[in-house]
């Protein structure tokens, strides 16, 4: 009995999941002490991201090539995109981290990271489901997604809230608020995943 050969988007999706996860992992568990530090996060983020990119860039060109799909071409394309947002999203925190010298991460920074990380690991689990057409066992993954956006949304409040309460450099407030701010559209990104994974069960129901 041959096995069922899985399908090769399904290990697209698989990739640029597990380079995210592998992003993600980097990201909340590298050690910032000094300036030099900075440098070699930004610059590893930088190369997941570019990887991910090429990543996408294969997906593109075989839903081109390709004239039956698993699942729909936009929602292939939706889950690879989105994936890669967030995968944008930290970069991007990490270059502002280095363009503003920041060193060391607060409370909130690690509440954001925390949350986000957990998302990430959901839409692993659900991509994983997703090769297997176990449709309807990704609902639970897409709901907690969004359960850690909305912690994120509050933390964002909280932040902010704090920063200008506490904080008497307008510099480091402007600094700080927009790293809460993009740490906040990285969750948003989670939940953009989370929607297309629920478009996607909706669709094949």
């Amino acid at each position: 009995m041959f096995k069922k050969k899985e399908d090769q988007f399904s290990i697209h999706l698989a990739n640029i999941s597990s380079n995210l996860t592998e992003s993600m992992n980097y990201f909340s568990e590298y050690k910032l002490n000094n300036l030099e530090d900075l440098k070699i996060f930004s610059e590893k983020m930088k190369e997941f991201e570019t990887k991910g990119d090429t990543l996408v860039h294969q997906v593109i060109q075989d839903l081109n090539n390709v004239f039956i799909t698993p699942i729909e071409r936009e929602d292939i394309l939706a889950l690879a995109m989105n994936m890669d947002d967030i995968l944008d999203g930290l970069e991007q925190t990490a270059a502002l981290f280095d363009m503003y010298s920041i060193v060391q991460a607060d409370e909130y920074m690690l509440q954001f990271v925390n949350a986000i990380q957990k998302g990430v690991e959901e839409i692993e689990k659900a991509i994983h489901l997703l090769s297997q057409k176990k449709l309807s066992q990704i609902s639970e993954h897409a709901i907690k997604i969004k359960d850690y956006e909305s912690q994120c949304d509050a933390i964002l409040r909280i932040s902010i809230k704090h920063l200008f309460q506490i904080e008497k450099d307008p510099i480091r407030i402007i600094q700080y608020k927009e790293i809460y701010e993009e740490l906040e559209e990285v969750a948003d990104y989670c939940q953009n995943v989370a929607n297309t994974f629920e478009a996607i069960i909706m669709k094949n129901a």
